[in-house]
């Protein structure tokens, strides 16, 4: 190699134009906006002003007590955020710590990020290739591309060919000169991709801040009208007419949804941990349970990334012994799992030497080496094979249809080269390994069948390996797909990702493709990977799920890592998903519930002069037991309910008629035991039972199916109720007071409002389909 590389005033003049190896690696969201997005929310806002005016106006701090629902939310959204920017700020597809550079005819060792452009590599045995270079010579170069394309064997390099950063020597040595450095480097390019946050589209989260973006547009035309409606009833005392005003708004506000739906997840999480499953964004457990489809990467995945010897088939027994010879030799020649575990079956074995060869190509398929003035070739039985026909080639076929990995041993009198295969070739031998299928994986995938879940396998490698190691593992495979054949356009592209179930040769973007295709048309989407190959692919998919033997890249955006590399713990993950959204679904009701009747009557009791029943004290009190509570147990009991779509839709179908009714007849309890001269201390304490009776039905339908524990919990929260009231010191610090006459009307208002609830909940469920035509509801 007689390139003397640049010289050190070229090296500056590119430095002082920024043509550097360096990466920015300033952190995606810095710690100062993390707390900021947590902190400044509108929800927290809302909360935060509610809480001050309430310390400033009144003594009582228990009626501020709901600010404290703001603080442990953000608390949470925080520490999530500071643990995904921990893992994205150590992501790292590059770990070499130096680069062999030559400049002005003297090689030497420089830091990777002095890497400049133009500059001359040198490339030895082990050595990580730091940026993009074009091959200007090669002794035997050969790269390990596993990581950038998910082809499980060496690449030999020849001169002019791409050596792209990210990948590494495993033989041989050569010289490439730099074409793209820092961000402009492909393993860098996929670093900056993968490295920005994404929250995970989570259908809990998303219907959560739908429905306080709709209630927050609401408050500001509410809240100022129930305001000014308190303040002038009740002029002489401002600071009461306020304090009934903020309890108003506040049961407007589900700030308990938002703060039960976080430590769910966060409960979720650590029971995986203990599976030894890591979840690094806590909505990922709910999306596990709405996957309809799931992107199997082969190598790594379904397979555990190494490859085991079998069996050598030879045709003259005579010849084993330089047979073994000859393939022991090959063994040593480069660094690949193939090799690894030919040297394996031929320990022992001393490798000849060899005066010619042609290395292993990926693109060929086959490696030659010449000893003793003989000509050897092994590869690929469909390359290499002249005639279909004969013993060895039907036992190559047999043995590849069990999904085993078969090559061949020829032997030819002619001197092979790297453009063409010699004509004549006579088998010698066959040699038999296996890919080492995951235990687990043929069970778990056939769990996921049983719940609907489309399956397909997406792989670099070779579409006949693929197809054989997705029989293993139960997959039904027609004919697998050559990725190098996929169409350019999108449409077309959809028949085919509809049509097969299993594609080889994928390239890292066309993994992203089929993704981005599916979730076009409406697929859930959860991969599956290990290589750097499969990192955007994991970022684009509504669920990425790594392996922790897999690269750094794929750990860092994956929102699953599986710690023990076990496919067996998905199906636990599925059902803590399943737990987790049919749970909170059964506490939304409850708290939009809430939400409803609160609006309802803050404008009814406004509208008609009245003062607004309730004092946030009281508030908290009916809050706490007949939602808080019950919703925090009920959200951890064990729920394996299927996950069917349109949450949303069934808690509003619940909750508004619902809460028009309770809001209804609880101004109507309020309006008759007020008309009959009660204080309004005792007509709020009286409207408060009506509302804990209405409540206590709603989570007796909601807890369905009853049973022992749930009875016991309604039967606890209403008698802790009564409690309440009844025990004098405990009465007057939550201002409740019971008015014995009260007491008639308050059994007979109750009762109808039950009814009336227990008629809704049967009709209106069958009557909206109905009246669709009228007012559609988006499932």
């Amino acid at each position: 190699m007689n390139e003397r590389g640049l010289t050190a005033a070229e090296v500056a003049a590119r430095v002082a134009k920024g043509q550097t190896n360096a990466v920015d690696n300033r952190p995606s969201r810095s710690v100062r906006d993390i707390f900021i997005g947590n902190i400044f929310t509108r929800f927290n806002a809302l909360l935060f002003i509610l809480t001050v005016v309430v310390i400033v106006v009144d003594t009582s701090i228990l009626n501020a007590m709901f600010g404290f629902v703001m603080v442990v939310n953000a608390a949470i959204g925080i520490f999530q955020e500071l643990h995904a920017k921990a893992l994205l700020d150590r992501l790292a597809i590059l770990n070499a710590p130096k680069a062999r550079v030559v400049r002005d005819g003297v090689e030497s060792e420089i830091d990777v990020k002095d890497v400049v452009l133009g500059d001359i590599l040198h490339l030895k045995f082990g050595d990580q290739v730091v940026a993009d270079g074009k091959v200007i010579f090669t002794n035997g170069l050969e790269l390990d591309e596993s990581m950038l394309t998910g082809e499980s064997d060496s690449v030999a390099k020849g001169l002019n060919q791409n050596a792209l950063s990210g990948s590494v020597v495993v033989a041989g040595d050569g010289y490439i000169r730099v074409y793209a450095v820092g961000a402009n480097a492909y393993s860098n390019k996929i670093t900056k991709q993968v490295k920005a946050f994404k929250r995970v589209d989570s259908e809990l989260i998303r219907s959560t801040n739908k429905l306080l973006r709709y209630i927050s547009w609401m408050l500001v035309i509410v809240g100022p009208i129930v305001l000014i409606g308190q303040l002038r009833l009740d002029s002489d005392n401002w600071q009461a007419a306020i304090v009934h005003a903020v309890a108003a708004i506040v049961g407007m506000i589900p700030e308990g949804l938002v703060l039960l739906t976080s430590m769910a997840f966060m409960l979720a999480v650590i029971k995986l941990v203990r599976d030894n499953v890591l979840v690094q964004q806590l909505p990922a457990v709910e999306v596990l349970a709405r996957v309809d489809t799931i992107l199997l990467d082969k190598t790594g995945t379904l397979t555990e990334g190494n490859i085991r010897f079998e069996a050598i088939i030879e045709i003259d027994h005579r010849r084993k012994d330089e047979i073994y010879q000859v393939l022991s030799t090959i063994a040593h020649r480069s660094v690949s799992p193939t090799n690894d575990a030919l040297r394996e079956a031929t320990k022992g074995i001393h490798p000849a030497v060899v005066e010619a060869e042609v290395p292993f190509n990926s693109a060929r398929k086959w490696s030659s080496v010449t000893i003793n003035h003989k000509h050897w070739i092994l590869g690929a039985p469909e390359i290499l094979f002249t005639e279909k026909s004969g013993k060895l080639y039907e036992q190559s076929r047999d043995n590849a249809n069990q999904g085993k990995r078969v090559l061949v041993l020829m032997e030819t009198d002619e001197q092979p080269v790297a453009s063409k295969l010699p004509k004549s070739r006579k088998p010698m031998a066959l040699v038999i390994m296996r890919e080492k299928v995951r235990s687990d994986a043929a069970e778990t995938l056939a769990y996921f069948r049983e719940q609907g879940v489309g399956i397909k396998i997406i792989s670099g490698d070779s579409p006949l390996t693929v197809a054989a190691v997705a029989r293993q593992v139960g997959v039904e495979v027609d004919q697998p797909f050559d990725a190098r054949e996929l169409p350019k356009s999108d449409n077309d592209l959809i028949a085919i990702v509809d049509k097969y179930n299993v594609f080889g040769r994928v390239q890292p973007e066309q993994k992203r493709r089929i993704a981005k295709i599916l979730q076009a048309q409406g697929h859930v989407v959860a991969m599956t990977g290990d290589g750097v190959n499969d990192a955007l692919a994991l970022k684009d998919a509504d669920l990425g799920i790594a392996m922790q033997s897999g690269a750094t890249a794929t750990k860092a955006v994956a929102e699953l890592v599986l710690l023990d590399d076990k496919f067996s713990h998905l199906p636990s993950v599925l059902g803590e998903g399943r737990r987790v959204i049919a749970n909170i679904e059964r506490v939304a009701n409850l708290f939009v519930l809430k939400n409803v009747y609160s609006l309802v009557l803050s404008l009814s009791v406004t509208l008609m002069g009245m003062q607004y029943p309730y004092q946030p004290g009281q508030m908290t009190v009916m809050s706490t037991l007949a939602i808080g509570i019950p919703a925090f147990i009920l959200a951890l009991a064990p729920n394996n309910r299927r996950y069917t779509p349109g949450f949303l839709k069934r808690v509003l179908e619940f909750s508004v008629p619902v809460g028009i009714i309770a809001a209804v007849a609880m101004l109507t309890n309020y309006y008759i035991v007020t008309e009959l001269g009660v204080g309004i201390v005792a007509a709020g304490t009286a409207t408060s039972i009506i509302l804990m009776v209405i409540s206590m039905w709603a989570l007796i339908h909601l807890a369905y199916p009853l049973n022992v524990w749930k009875i016991a919990l309604i039967a606890n929260m209403f008698s802790i109720f009564l409690l309440v009231l009844m025990i004098p010191g405990v009465s007057s610090r939550f201002r409740f007071s019971i008015d014995e006459s009260t007491l008639p009307i308050v059994l007979v208002v109750g009762a109808i409002a039950v009814f009336l609830c227990e008629v809704s909940w049967r009709i209106i469920p069958k009557l909206i389909p109905k009246l669709r035509f009228l007012l559609p509801l988006k499932r």
